[in-house]
């Protein structure tokens, strides 16, 4: 986290910190520990398949398309390599419910009409 967004306590807004309603997740020192460290616990709608799936789908992702094909002999390793991987996920990585487009140039597209 403070790799990509800096300390994370003296950000000017939380960062949001999505999952989904599992106890671990909405646990009470779970929560506490996020916003002591500048998170802000969101967590998806009960019963709702479409935002877990989107979660699921980008992990699915990561997996398949970065963690697989990458060099991986240790937890570090993959740390150090997220941040590309995410830069390259949003940037140029084509998705197909964004018409085979990256997540920026959707986001660009839909700013620019």
């Amino acid at each position: 986290m403070e790799n990509r967004f800096g300390l994370i306590n003296t950000l000017p807004k939380p960062i949001e910190w999505l999952t989904d309603n599992g106890s671990c997740f909405i646990a009470k020192d779970t929560r506490s520990l996020l916003i002591d460290i500048g998170l802000e616990p969101c967590s998806t709608p009960i019963r709702s398949p479409q935002s877990k799936g989107m979660a699921e789908a980008f992990v699915k992702t990561i997996k398949r398309d970065y963690v697989s094909v990458n060099p991986r002999p240790d937890a570090a390793t993959v740390i150090a390599q997220l941040p590309s991987w995410f830069e390259h996920y949003n940037t140029l990585h084509p998705h197909k419910a964004l018409g085979y487009r990256s997540p920026r140039e959707f986001l660009n597209r839909q700013t620019e009409t």
